[in-house]
Protein backbone atom coordinates (compact mmCIF):
# COMPACT_ATOMS: atom_id res chain seq x y z
CA UNK A 1 0.00 0.00 0.00
CA UNK A 2 1.07 3.98 -1.12
CA UNK A 3 1.33 5.51 1.79
CA UNK A 4 2.87 8.74 0.14
CA UNK A 5 4.40 10.27 -2.92
CA UNK A 6 6.97 13.09 -3.28
CA UNK A 7 8.71 14.48 -6.18
CA UNK A 8 10.87 17.42 -6.33
CA UNK A 9 13.05 19.52 -8.78
CA UNK A 10 15.47 22.24 -8.53
CA UNK A 11 18.01 24.45 -10.70
CA UNK A 12 21.65 22.78 -10.12
CA UNK A 13 22.51 26.66 -10.45
CA UNK A 14 20.76 27.50 -7.10
CA UNK A 15 22.40 24.84 -5.06
CA UNK A 16 25.65 25.95 -6.49
CA UNK A 17 25.40 29.35 -5.83
CA UNK A 18 24.13 28.46 -1.74
CA UNK A 19 27.40 26.80 -1.67
CA UNK A 20 29.03 29.51 -2.80
CA UNK A 21 27.63 31.95 -1.24
CA UNK A 22 26.48 30.79 2.74
CA UNK A 23 30.10 28.51 4.10
CA UNK A 24 26.69 27.18 6.44
CA UNK A 25 24.40 25.76 4.28
CA UNK A 26 26.11 22.47 3.31
CA UNK A 27 26.50 21.10 7.27
CA UNK A 28 23.23 22.89 7.79
CA UNK A 29 21.59 20.43 5.49
CA UNK A 30 23.88 17.48 4.63
CA UNK A 31 25.10 14.82 6.50
CA UNK A 32 28.89 14.51 7.10
CA UNK A 33 28.47 11.52 4.56
CA UNK A 34 26.65 13.24 2.03
CA UNK A 35 29.51 16.31 2.29
CA UNK A 36 31.83 13.41 1.82
CA UNK A 37 30.56 11.80 -1.23
CA UNK A 38 29.43 15.18 -3.08
CA UNK A 39 32.66 16.94 -2.52
CA UNK A 40 34.66 13.56 -4.19
CA UNK A 41 32.68 14.26 -7.71
CA UNK A 42 33.51 16.13 -10.62
CA UNK A 43 30.19 18.62 -10.65
CA UNK A 44 29.60 18.31 -6.81
CA UNK A 45 26.55 20.94 -7.10
CA UNK A 46 25.14 18.82 -9.32
CA UNK A 47 25.63 16.09 -6.39
CA UNK A 48 24.69 17.76 -3.69
CA UNK A 49 20.98 19.69 -5.49
CA UNK A 50 19.88 15.72 -6.41
CA UNK A 51 20.31 14.97 -2.52
CA UNK A 52 18.20 18.54 -1.95
CA UNK A 53 16.02 17.76 -4.35
CA UNK A 54 15.59 13.96 -2.95
CA UNK A 55 15.10 15.00 1.04
CA UNK A 56 12.22 17.91 -0.39
CA UNK A 57 10.70 14.54 -2.31
CA UNK A 58 10.77 12.81 1.34
CA UNK A 59 9.45 15.32 2.95
CA UNK A 60 6.48 15.92 0.79
CA UNK A 61 6.17 11.86 0.45
CA UNK A 62 5.46 12.47 4.35
CA UNK A 63 3.01 15.20 3.77
CA UNK A 64 4.56 17.73 6.39
CA UNK A 65 6.88 19.69 3.68
CA UNK A 66 9.66 21.79 4.94
CA UNK A 67 7.64 22.98 8.14
CA UNK A 68 10.43 22.87 10.78
CA UNK A 69 9.69 19.28 12.46
CA UNK A 70 11.93 17.51 10.30
CA UNK A 71 15.36 18.26 9.97
CA UNK A 72 17.76 18.26 7.04
CA UNK A 73 20.54 16.40 8.20
CA UNK A 74 17.49 13.98 9.66
CA UNK A 75 17.14 12.54 6.22
CA UNK A 76 20.34 11.14 4.54
CA UNK A 77 20.37 10.22 1.05
CA UNK A 78 22.99 7.32 -0.05
CA UNK A 79 23.90 4.10 -2.12
CA UNK A 80 22.78 0.74 -1.14
CA UNK A 81 25.23 -2.47 -1.73
CA UNK A 82 24.74 -2.50 -5.60
CA UNK A 83 24.74 1.03 -5.80
CA UNK A 84 21.42 2.42 -6.08
CA UNK A 85 19.88 5.40 -4.42
CA UNK A 86 18.70 4.97 -0.92
CA UNK A 87 17.22 6.90 1.98
CA UNK A 88 18.10 7.10 5.56
CA UNK A 89 16.34 8.48 8.22
CA UNK A 90 16.64 9.54 11.97
CA UNK A 91 15.26 10.97 14.77
CA UNK A 92 12.55 13.00 14.20
CA UNK A 93 11.62 11.73 10.93
CA UNK A 94 12.46 8.30 12.15
CA UNK A 95 9.97 8.70 14.13
CA UNK A 96 7.43 9.82 11.87
CA UNK A 97 8.06 7.00 9.36
CA UNK A 98 7.56 4.05 11.94
CA UNK A 99 4.36 5.99 13.07
CA UNK A 100 3.21 5.92 9.73
CA UNK A 101 3.99 2.29 9.69
CA UNK A 102 6.14 2.93 6.42
CA UNK A 103 8.42 -0.59 5.60
CA UNK A 104 10.28 0.79 2.62
CA UNK A 105 11.44 4.10 0.75
CA UNK A 106 11.55 3.86 -2.68
CA UNK A 107 13.50 6.71 -4.00
CA UNK A 108 14.75 7.72 -7.71
CA UNK A 109 17.32 10.33 -9.10
CA UNK A 110 18.16 12.12 -11.71
CA UNK A 111 19.82 15.24 -13.15
CA UNK A 112 21.39 16.30 -16.08
CA UNK A 113 23.73 19.96 -16.56
CA UNK A 114 21.07 22.52 -15.54
CA UNK A 115 18.06 20.17 -13.24
CA UNK A 116 18.19 17.74 -10.86
CA UNK A 117 14.93 15.91 -9.49
CA UNK A 118 14.05 13.17 -7.51
CA UNK A 119 10.93 11.04 -6.70
CA UNK A 120 9.90 9.04 -3.58
CA UNK A 121 7.45 6.77 -2.90
CA UNK A 122 6.45 5.59 0.84
CA UNK A 123 5.60 1.84 1.09
CA UNK A 124 3.79 -0.54 3.76
CA UNK A 125 3.68 -3.89 2.82
CA UNK A 126 0.55 -4.80 4.30
CA UNK A 127 -2.60 -2.82 4.94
Amino acid sequence: MIIGIGADIIQVERIARLLDQYPGFCHRVFTAAEIEYCNGKGNRAQSFAVRFAAKEAVMKALGTGWDGRINWTDIEIGKDANGRPCVAVYNATRELIDSLDVDRIHISLSHEKEYALAYVVLERENS
